[in-house]
């Protein structure tokens, strides 16, 4: 019986790896199988159909990567080259982001670390990092300081979405002139024109500092019905506008559910014609079978509207510790994608808007 030729595509046989390879040359010629081959396709996939002029790409982020040094390390870059036009993140990652910026940089817990102690000397912890209470609190000043001040001065007037909030955050540390700015990630929203949301505001320190305003009286007017409009008009618009929509998903949680949302707004909600997200990336070490997954794989949201069933060749999940995956991926596009002129979507956020609530108008 001949023996069936496998197509050279399909076979598993790498070169040694040798001296002075470069990660996207590892990824190119060993991640192969496995998660290993999940985040190759993850590389290839944003670098060859995603980073299009013509695709508006969310950053949805979980957790508490900027502690971990993500932040400077992976997002700035990826908004200073382009690949972000707007971000959703827990409110956690935007405070510590805050800290870097102000003068506090995270330090490395010991192994045997004793919480107690910590307690008394002053020192919170993340897992295995540690962050000193002033940081917390110099943050919190800096926060009621920079939003007190541009509600007193009509800088900020509701209603607001939590961008119009983060803005602010950022452009005051642009304003301070600080060495560390430069790797912030509100700076560089700001310097980029990247709106910032939080899907769930008041779960974070920043929104028990704007809490303690509303209690004194200084109304922030925060409204988390303009953050579900304005990401819904960002996609609606492209859509419309003969492009596609792409979301990248560093862990799960609210920020993802936020960022995938916008369909099942425009569609189910607002009873316009859409079909869902172009493009589905996400870094995540939570399971589908416990019902962890925060929003389900792609194929499982195709039926709730988020994702374009014609485009699930499209998306994909790689599973794995994000302060892994993503320092490699954010590597491999660094070597071979190309630059984006950035979008600078905050400045047509009202045309936007205006789009969406004309054609709901219309169709009601």
């Amino acid at each position: 019986m001949p023996k069936r030729r496998q197509r050279s595509s399909s076979v598993i046989s790498p070169p040694q790896l040798e001296t002075g390879e470069t990660v996207a040359s590892v990824v190119e010629k060993s991640f192969l199988a496995y998660n290993s081959r999940r985040l190759g396709e993850a590389c290839r996939l944003f670098v060859e159909k995603i980073a299009r002029p013509r695709t508006r790409i969310a950053l949805a982020i979980s957790g508490a990567l900027t502690p971990a040094g993500l932040g400077a390390s992976c997002i700035v870059p990826l908004i200073d080259h382009g690949w972000v036009d707007w971000i959703v993140s827990t409110g956690a990652n935007l405070y510590h982001d805050l800290h870097v910026t102000l003068g506090f940089p995270p330090q490395r817990a010991p192994r045997d670390v004793d919480d107690a102690r910590l307690l008394e000397e002053g020192q919170v912890r993340i897992c295995d990092i540690l962050l000193p209470m002033e940081a917390l609190l110099e943050t919190d000043c800096f926060i009621r300081d920079t939003v007190g001040a541009a509600v007193d001065e009509g800088r900020l007037k509701g209603p607001c979405s939590s961008a119009d909030v983060h803005r602010l955050l950022g452009e005051a540390l642009i304003a301070k002139d600080l060495r560390s700015v430069e790797r912030s990630i509100l700076a560089a929203s700001v310097r980029w024109d990247v709106p910032v949301y939080t899907g769930a505001a008041g779960d974070s320190s920043i929104g028990m500092n704007l809490a303690a305003l509303e209690l004194a009286g200084r109304r922030v007017g925060l409204e988390g019905a303009r953050d579900v409009n304005e990401t819904a008009a960002f996609v609606y618009d492209i859509k419309r506008s003969g492009g596609r929509s792409a979301v990248v998903i560093l862990g799960g949680g609210t920020s993802k559910n936020f960022a995938l949302q916008t369909e099942p707004h425009v569609q189910e909600v607002l009873g316009l014609d859409e079909r869902g997200h172009d493009f589905f990336i996400q870094f995540t070490d939570a399971r589908e079978d416990t019902g962890g997954l925060s929003g389900a794989t792609p194929s499982e949201a195709v039926t709730w509207g988020k994702v374009d069933p014609d485009r699930l060749p499209d998306t994909l999940v790689c599973y794995g510790d994000c302060t892994i995956l993503v320092p490699l991926w954010t590597a491999y596009l660094l070597e071979r994608c190309r630059k984006r002129k950035p979008s600078r979507i905050w400045k047509r956020r009202d045309a936007c808007l205006k789009r969406l609530g004309a054609d709901y108008a219309s169709r009601r």
